[in-house]
């Protein structure tokens, strides 16, 4: 399997992981939540969730798109699978530093959560490789 050809894979997976963006706030209530909050904050929260997934919709379509360049390993390659890499470490940390044991309340859910753990790590992996090695 090529280089070119994972980060194609990761980028797919990139535009399945935005299944997640659309069902938290469904599972989490976000609109009841939300409501409960100053007007500025609410905007804050769907500001901060729609740019996440404006951010993770542009990294797949590149991804998809541009597999070959960002295996090439020039310096602007490198440059967009290092930030894709932080991106996603950021994410993965977060998946360790958030409490989402009270929502896990469904065997589905316990999946999703890890699979999408799992996900990350990949992302960091490919996109890690990408930034050092090329």
């Amino acid at each position: 399997m090529t280089a070119a050809l994972l980060i194609q894979l990761a980028g797919a997976a990139h535009l399945l992981s935005l299944a997640a963006i659309i069902f938290a706030p469904i599972q989490l209530h976000w609109d009841d939540e939300l409501a409960r909050l100053p007007k500025l904050l609410r905007q804050m929260c769907n500001v901060y969730n729609y740019y996440t997934g404006g951010t993770i919709v542009a990294l797949g379509l590149v991804s998809l798109t541009c597999a070959t360049e960002l295996a090439s390993g020039s310096h602007l390659a490198r440059g967009v699978c290092g930030y894709t890499a932080i991106f996603w470490g950021i994410r993965l940390w977060l998946q360790l530093y958030y409490d989402f044991r009270p929502h896990l309340t469904s065997a589905s859910l316990r999946l999703g959560y890890h699979a999408l753990t799992a996900l990350f790590v990949v992302f960091v992996g490919i996109y890690g490789w990408g930034a050092l090695h090329g």
